[in-house]
């Protein structure tokens, strides 16, 4: 098992290689670069593609300093080659024998372009030593901005998690054992109805009825907690965070639920219908022995092992309607406002570290197959 998870996780370095290549390379073909952005804005066109015509300028500054931005005919050459070098797109080069600081204003410096394959390899280099540089936009470092929006995630992704597996497997299995019932076909109606609708509607259903939309106005409707927080005691804490997360919380779990109730219900029936149930029975076993003593474990496997790959996936997703719709500065909506404003730290600093973290757990997950039935042995498999 040792050689298995030391080839997995020597296999992480190429794979996260791989996705920071390609991520980056597309980045090229995207017409609108910071770039432009921050032209548009100080052009009054509000948006960056609103100075990009049909050639357009090339993503990360390719194109010529003066000329190559279309937004860009009413600002000083100067500046442009100073906000190139501000967002690493170019360096200052002075002549031989130039002692003093590197700087546009010396006649002896001017502005050189790093190709993009060496600002790739400084990327790289930065991100392996965990330094992922600040925002284009916001003056704030991108670990210091993640963290920041941590809390929003952790409140979708722990809670949203928790409730679905805490419901769905036992009435999963409840609907594996009395399959073909009146129980389970009501209980089925009501989860394809939960699945069939998409999270916003029903985020926006929830608001109209208990967030004072138009019915009742039993929760609040923006943020976790409320203006006073630091003034109340412990127990008010708890219960005023807990009062402003019920409603996302629940939109969010709306469709991890109707799954995980279906898969765990197909997987008890799938090992219900084996031999060694019937043979477990006619020893004179009782159901519940048989069911939770032999059923559970083989059932459960793909449920339980897959936790890790499921809680991070709604934990580092983050829903974006879910956040805008209740007012939550999460990841989600990190990750759109760094797309739009072509906050290129912020985008390959987040994937960077979410894609780390992707590959880890799914070795976790592997490991914890192995930890609920010892008798998978995936070194044996690959041999």
């Amino acid at each position: 098992m040792g050689a298995y998870i030391l080839r997995r996780l020597l296999l992480v370095i190429p794979t996260l290689f791989g996705v920071m290549l390609v991520n980056f390379m597309l980045t090229q073909l995207v017409p609108g670069g910071p770039i432009d952005q921050v032209i548009a804005q100080l052009e009054g066109d509000g948006d960056v593609f609103a100075g990009i015509s049909g050639g357009g300028s090339e993503t990360l500054g390719e194109s010529d300093v003066v000329s190559g931005y279309d937004g860009a005919r009413g600002l000083p050459p100067q500046f442009l080659e100073r906000l190139e070098v501000e967002f690493n797109f170019s360096r200052i080069v002075c002549e031989d024998g130039f002692t003093g600081t590197p700087d546009l204003d010396a006649p002896e410096c001017v502005t050189e372009r790093i190709p993009p394959v060496e600002r790739f390899g400084l990327m790289m280099w930065d991100y392996l030593r965990f330094d992922f540089g600040e925002s284009y936009f916001r003056s704030i470092a991108v670990t210091d901005l993640v963290i920041e929006k941590l809390p929003v995630s952790i409140t979708l992704g722990l809670w949203s998690t928790l409730i679905a597996y805490l419901i769905s497997i036992p009435l999963g299995i409840r609907k594996a054992v009395r399959d073909g019932s009146t129980f389970d076909s009501v209980t089925s109606g009501i989860i394809i109805v939960a699945y069939a609708i998409p999270g916003f509607l029903f985020a926006i259903m929830l608001l109209i009825l208990f967030a004072g939309g138009r019915y009742f106005q039993f929760f609040p409707l923006r943020g976790l907690t409320s203006d006073g927080f630091a003034d109340m005691n412990l127990i008010q804490q708890i219960g005023d965070y807990f009062w402003h997360i019920t409603l996302p919380v629940l939109a969010s779990t709306i469709a991890a639920f109707a799954t995980l109730t279906l898969l765990t219900k197909n997987s008890f029936l799938d090992e219900i219908k084996k031999q060694y149930v019937m043979t477990a029975k006619a020893k004179g076993l009782t159901e519940n022995r048989v069911l939770y003593g032999h059923v559970f474990r083989n059932a459960m496997l793909i449920v339980i092992a897959g936790f890790p790959t499921v809680f991070v996936g709604v934990f580092f997703g983050g829903s974006l309607i879910i956040e805008t719709i209740f007012s939550l500065d999460g990841l989600g909506r990190l990750g759109f406002e760094a797309a739009v404003s072509r906050d290129y730290p912020v985008i390959f600093g987040t994937l960077f570290v979410f894609g780390l973290i992707g590959l880890v757990v799914n070795i976790i997950s592997d490991l914890m197959y192995v930890w609920i039935d010892p008798r998978i042995d995936f070194e044996t498999r690959q041999g």
